[in-house]
């Protein structure tokens, strides 16, 4: 429904200059995963979730809004397999279209029902600052070695987390739930979005990038302060802490070299199992808070089927 609805969007603004990359970054594909919770929620209490398929599709532009960005800031040249949009065009195009981007993903979610308007305006608005807090959060972050465990899951609950938990609530919002399971629905997207960010830190070292979409080992190569670099920097001897910063220091001139080696060092000290748990502890909390939604359990089946997908994923 969601790839279809995106599919159909008009696309006779002018000039192409400025929304053929917009096209474009909504044409790569994905999980939808935003749009998906929106509508799974909206389908707890109603049966006509395309409804709201214009305001979830606001929600998917303003994720991939965020996403032209990340990739300008972090200089990444591929996202889903494919050149990004500084790289394909230039800088100034990438900023001036996402600029574009956000103001279109605004103007889609508040084709929503007037009544429900200013709630949704102001939870999308306060979700869309979080986000650029994490954001600056995780910037400030690139210089420094003292990251704890605590302010990186802060930074990716803003990041990440806040507008999974957006999406679950605007469903639930929009299809006339009970407040109490609107805020619990959200709570099922925040812990949610932690453990899939999480998996995300492993899958960038761990995963195939013909599945993953991405370049293995770019976190490692920019020295990102991850939930596996942090434990790895707290938890090795000092032979492996020397060996860890002297590869932080190498820059990316060896990168294959550094990516293979700093690999080793997660493995010899535990990480991927410790951020395998920290992700099924995450996953577990969605799962509980969804539990108390006072819903028949084959009407919380298909979003928990769905929540369950998210955590298998190799992607």
């Amino acid at each position: 429904m969601v790839n279809a609805g995106l599919k159909a969007l008009p696309q006779d603004r002018e000039p192409q200059g400025l929304y053929a990359p917009v096209n474009y970054v909504l044409s790569l594909g994905g999980k939808r995963m935003r749009p998906v919770l929106m509508l799974l929620a909206y389908n707890l209490y109603k049966e006509d979730p395309e409804s709201i398929l214009m305001p979830a599709i606001g929600l998917e532009t303003y994720h991939n809004y965020t996403l032209l960005h990340d990739d300008l800031m972090d200089r990444a040249e591929v996202r889903r397999g494919k050149p990004t949009v500084h790289k394909l065009w230039n800088d100034n195009t990438a900023v001036l279209s996402g600029d574009s981007m956000q103001v279109l993903a605004y103007e889609r979610i508040a084709t929503c029902q007037a009544r429900h308007l200013p709630e949704v305006i102001r939870l999308f608005c306060r979700t869309a600052l979080e986000i650029g807090e994490g954001q600056q959060y995780d910037m400030e972050f690139e210089t420094r070695l003292d990251v704890t465990e605590a302010e990186y899951i802060e930074m990716i609950r803003l990041k990440t987390s806040v507008l999974l938990a957006c999406a679950l609530k605007l469903g639930a919002i929009l299809a006339d739930a009970p407040r109490k399971d609107a805020d619990i629905l959200y709570t099922v997207g925040e812990r949610l979005g932690l453990a899939f960010q999480l998996q995300d830190d492993y899958l960038d070292v761990y995963g195939d990038f013909s599945v993953f979409g991405k370049k293995i080992g770019g976190d490692i190569l920019c020295n990102k302060k991850t939930y596996m670099l942090i434990n790895a920097l707290l938890l090795a001897n000092d032979e492996q802490h020397r060996e860890l910063l002297s590869w932080m220091e190498s820059g990316d001139c060896r990168p294959e070299e550094k990516v293979e080696a700093v690999t080793r060092l997660y493995n010899a000290i535990g990480i991927p199992e410790l951020a395998k748990a920290k992700i099924n502890h995450y996953f577990g909390e969605a799962e509980r808070a969804l539990e108390r939604l006072n819903l028949p359990a084959e009407r919380k089946a298909q979003l928990k089927r769905y929540m369950g997908e998210l955590l298998n994923r190799q992607s």
